[in-house]
């Protein structure tokens, strides 16, 4: 059975939880920050075993590398599910229904949210036929009829 979007996600994120034990925190706080160095076996003062690596969330230096090949290998699996899917009609479908809709693109009407989460250009999508199907898919799910009355035409 084929993977969706969705259930790669949910999928890379229990893989992802369960590397960050012992050695990811987050804090926004001095006390969370106590906390979060207990938490990976560290004194507050031991700073310099860490790694700020993004807003709040902190790693141990010595992860740092793994952490790193992780997300790599995540990113090469949505890539090597994006060339598996044949038309844009599987895979790549739910890949942009998730994030439009997890972005409130229904509401806003806008689909940037989404392609920067996705790491797509508007022209990378429109120069690849798999991808622009797959865009369109989701948008008529999202959108309906109501697209036509914006003014969208597919030609």
């Amino acid at each position: 059975m084929i993977e969706t979007y969705e259930e790669m996600r949910i999928r890379q994120q229990q893989e992802y939880n369960k590397f960050t034990i012992g050695c990811v925190f987050f804090a926004y706080s001095k006390e969370q920050f106590k906390s979060g160095m207990q938490s990976i076996g560290l004194k507050p003062s031991e700073k310099d075993k860490i790694f700020n690596f993004e807003k709040g969330a902190f790693i141990l230096k010595s992860k740092l590398e793994e952490q790193t090949k992780l997300f790599k290998k995540f990113i090469e699996e949505r890539q090597q599910a994006i060339d598996n899917d044949k038309d844009g009609t599987g895979f790549i479908a739910t890949m942009f229904l998730y994030e439009l809709n997890n972005h409130e693109c229904g509401y806003t009407g806008n689909i940037h949210p989404a392609l920067d989460t996705l790491d797509l250009t508007i022209d990378e999508i429109r120069t690849n036929p798999k991808l622009l199907n797959g865009l369109k898919i989701a948008l008529i799910k999202i959108f309906g009829k109501a697209l036509s009355e914006v003014g969208y035409i597919d030609k």
